[in-house]
C-alpha cells in the first residue's frame, strides 16, 4: 500500500514538473530554427566568423584561467565545450560562451584562502552547482528580473573587478610570488600590500618582457583593428622569449605544458568532508557566479539583439548557459557565461547562425589538442600584460561618467558598489551593490504625491490652490498619486492624518484612481486610518477605486471596514464620476441640501453610455 501510495506521489510530482516546463514555452532546441534556409554562403560565413572567434577564445581562456589561478587548460576547455553546447539552447544566434573576467576573477576572489588542491577538487562540483541554478532558474523564469537590476551596479562591480585583475597581474609582470599578510590575497588592500612589498624582490627580466609585449600589442591594435591582435601579439611574444631564453640568458616562468591525458572528462565529486559540508561551502560563491553569469548574458544579448533586430529570450539564454556549464563540469573546466567580446566579434564577422559558436568551439578543441604541449613556451608575464590590456578595456570611461551624472542614486550604487568591490570579496560586493540600488529605489518610489482636489464650475475636477479655501469646509478631497505599497504606507498615512488637522473637516474623500501596488502593510495604514477618523467623529470615503485596488479591499476584509456604501469603484468613460458620487455621498453623511454636483464628461462618449 505504502509502495503504490509513494509512486502515484511520485508520478503526480513528475507530471506536474512537466506540466511546468511546457508552460514556460523554452524550445527546448532552438538551434534547428537556423538552418530553414540555410546556405551555402551563411556556411562559410559562419566559418569564417568561427574561424576568427577561435584565434580570441582560445588565448583568451589561457588568460582567464590564469585570473582564477587554474591550470591554463580549466579556461581552454570551458570556451571550446561552452560555445559548442550553449548554442543548442540559447536564445541568441550570436551568443558565444565561455569564461570571462568577472567571473574568473569571482573564483580566485573566493578560493584565495584554500589549499590550490582543494580548489581543483572543489571546481567540477561548482560548476554543476552554478549550471543547475540557472536552468532551473531558466524555467521559474528567473531572468525576468534581471531587469530591474541597475546598471550602475554592473559597471561599478565591473570596473572594480578590472581593477582588482589589474593589480593582481601585476606580480607576473614582476617576476615574484606573493606573500600576502593574513594568508589571504583576496582584496585590492591585501594584493597591493603584498605586492608593494615584493618590490625589492623584481626581476628584470619579465618586466623588460612584459614591456614589449605591450609595444606588440599596442602597434598591432593601432595598425592591424581587424586582425586577432590577442592572439598575434602572444605567438610573437613567445617566440621571441624563446629566443631571449637560449641566447640572452632572460629567466621567468612559463605555463605547464598538458596533453590530451589531462583534458579527460571529471563527475563532481565531495571532499573528504562530505557531500553537505561541500555544497553548503560552495553554495553563496554558486549563487553569485549564477547570478553574474545570467546578468553578463543579459546584457549581451540585449546588446546583440538592439543591434540585429532579434527578439531576445532572456530566460532561453539562460537555459543555454546553465546546459553549457553542467557540460563544463562533467569536461572539467570553469563556469562559462556569456562573453561580450567573443559575441561581438561573432557578429562583426557576419556569422548567420548558431553554427558560427560551434564550429569556433570545435576549433578550439583542436586547438588544445594540437598546442597543449607547446604551452611550456608561453612565458606568464605575457599573458598577464596581455590580460592588464583587456581588463583596462573594461573600464568603460562613458559608463562611468553616465552613472556619475545621470542622477544621484545611480552615483551612490556606483560608488559604493566599485569600493566595496575592492574591501570584500566580489561574490559579496555585488549583491551590497544590488540592495543598496534595492533600497535607493524603494525609498524614491515610497514617496506618493497626495494633493486636495475640487470640482470646478464647469464640471472639471482640478487640483485646489494652497491658499484658496474649500467650497465646503467640511470635505476634502484628497488625490492620491503612485505607489501604496509597505514602504510608502506610513508617509501616506502621516500625510493624511496632517490634512486631517483641519478642525472643521468633517469627510475625507480618498481618490485612488491613481494609486497603484496596495499590500497588506497599505491596507493596515489604511484600516487604522479609518479608526482615527472615527475616533473624532469623521468619516472615510474612497472614490475612484480601481479593480486592483478593490481585490486587495475584498480580500483584506476591508471593505466591511469602511464599508461598501463609501467605495465608488472608477469609470474609464467617465473618471470623475466616481468622485461626484462620492461628493453626494459625503453631503448625504453631513445631512446637508446643497445644490447638485456638476460633473464633466466627454460628449463623443454620451451614446456609448
Amino acid at each position: 500500500m505504502k509502495l503504490r501510495r509513494t509512486r502515484l506521489i511520485a508520478r503526480n510530482v513528475l507530471h506536474r514538473l512537466v506540466s511546468f516546463a511546457r508552460d514556460n514555452e523554452l524550445d527546448p532546441l532552438p538551434i534547428r530554427h537556423d538552418f530553414k534556409d540555410y546556405s551555402l554562403a551563411g556556411f562559410k560565413a559562419d566559418a569564417r566568423a568561427g574561424f576568427n572567434v577561435a584565434l580570441l577564445a582560445f588565448t583568451q581562456g589561457m588568460a582567464y584561467a590564469v585570473i582564477a589561478e587554474l591550470p591554463i587548460y580549466y579556461g581552454i576547455v570551458t570556451g571550446a565545450v561552452a560555445a559548442m553546447v550553449a548554442p543548442l539552447f540559447s536564445g541568441s544566434r550570436h551568443t558565444v560562451l565561455g569564461p570571462t573576467n568577472a567571473t574568473a576573477f569571482m573564483l580566485f576572489s573566493y578560493f584565495a584562502v584554500y589549499p590550490h588542491p582543494y580548489m581543483l577538487a572543489l571546481m567540477p562540483l561548482l560548476v554543476f552547482m552554478v549550471g543547475a541554478m540557472l536552468v532551473i532558474g531558466a524555467y521559474l523564469r528567473v531572468a525576468d528580473l534581471i531587469q530591474f537590476i541597475s546598471r550602475s551596479v554592473v559597471v561599478g562591480y565591473i570596473t572594480a573587478a578590472a581593477v582588482l585583475i589589474i593589480v593582481n597581474q601585476l606580480r607576473h609582470v614582476m617576476g615574484v610570488d606573493l606573500q600576502p599578510s593574513g594568508g589571504e590575497a583576496r582584496t585590492f588592500i591585501s594584493i597591493l600590500e603584498a605586492t608593494v612589498k615584493a618590490v625589492p624582490e623584481l626581476n628584470w627580466y619579465p618586466v623588460i618582457l612584459g614591456v614589449m609585449t605591450f609595444v606588440i600589442w599596442f602597434i598591432l591594435g593601432r595598425l592591424f583593428k581587424t586582425l586577432p591582435v590577442f592572439a598575434i601579439t602572444l605567438v610573437l611574444i613567445t617566440m621571441v622569449s624563446v629566443v631571449l631564453k637560449k641566447y640572452a640568458g632572460f629567466d621567468f616562468q612559463t605555463f605547464e605544458a598538458f596533453s590530451i591525458y589531462d583534458l579527460k572528462p571529471s563527475i563532481p565529486r565531495f571532499s573528504d568532508a562530505g557531500m553537505f559540508n561541500d555544497v553548503s561551502r560552495l553554495l553563496g560563491v554558486a549563487f553569485s557566479v549564477a547570478f553574474l553569469a545570467s546578468l553578463e548574458t543579459s546584457m549581451m544579448s540585449k546588446t546583440l539583439a538592439s543591434r540585429n533586430g532579434d527578439r531576445p529570450d532572456m530566460n532561453q539564454d539562460m537555459l543555454g548557459v546553465g546546459i553549457s556549464n553542467l557540460a563544463c563540469s562533467i569536461a572539467g573546466g570553469m563556469p562559462a557565461s556569456g562573453s561580450m567580446t567573443r559575441s561581438s566579434l561573432n557578429f562583426t564577422s557576419g556569422a548567420v547562425s548558431r553554427l558560427a559558436s560551434i564550429i569556433s568551439g570545435v576549433l578550439v578543441a583542436l586547438g588544445a589538442l594540437a598546442l597543449g604541449s607547446y604551452m611550456a613556451y608561453v612565458p606568464k608575464t605575457a599573458l598577464a600584460v596581455l590580460v592588464i590590456c583587456v581588463a583596462g578595456s573594461l573600464i568603460n570611461r562613458r559608463h562611468i561618467r553616465v552613472a556619475l551624472r545621470s542622477t544621484r542614486a545611480d552615483a551612490v550604487v556606483l560608488i559604493v558598489t566599485f569600493f566595496t568591490a575592492l574591501i570584500v570579496p566580489l561574490n559579496v560586493a555585488i549583491f551590497v551593490g544590488v540592495g543598496v540600488s534595492i533600497v535607493l529605489y524603494l525609498h524614491q518610489a515610497s514617496r506618493p504625491h497626495l494633493s486636495e482636489y475640487e470640482f470646478m464650475e464647469d464640471g472639471q475636477l482640478a487640483e485646489a490652490g494652497e491658499k484658496r479655501e474649500r467650497p465646503n469646509p467640511s470635505i476634502s478631497i484628497v488625490h492620491v498619486e503612485g505607489e501604496l505599497f509597505f514602504g510608502a504606507s506610513e508617509l501616506f498615512r502621516a500625510q493624511i492624518q496632517k490634512t486631517c488637522m483641519d478642525p472643521n473637516l468633517r469627510i475625507v474623500i480618498l481618490r485612488l484612481k491613481n494609486a497603484r501596488h496596495l499590500d497588506a502593510t497599505s491596507v493596515l495604514a489604511l484600516e487604522e486610518l479609518v479608526f482615527f477618523l472615527r475616533s473624532t467623529n469623521r468619516d472615510l470615503i474612497i472614490s475612484g477605486a480601481t479593480k486592483d485596488v478593490y481585490r486587495v479591499l475584498r480580500n483584506s476584509g476591508l471593505i466591511d471596514v469602511i464599508g461598501r456604501e463609501n467605495i465608488f469603484l472608477n469609470s474609464p468613460r467617465r473618471p470623475n464620476l466616481s468622485t461626484r458620487n462620492a461628493l453626494l455621498r459625503a453631503q448625504e453623511l453631513l445631512g446637508t441640501t446643497e445644490a447638485d454636483v456638476k460633473i464633466f464628461y466627454d460628449p463623443s462618449k454620451q451614446a456609448a453610455e
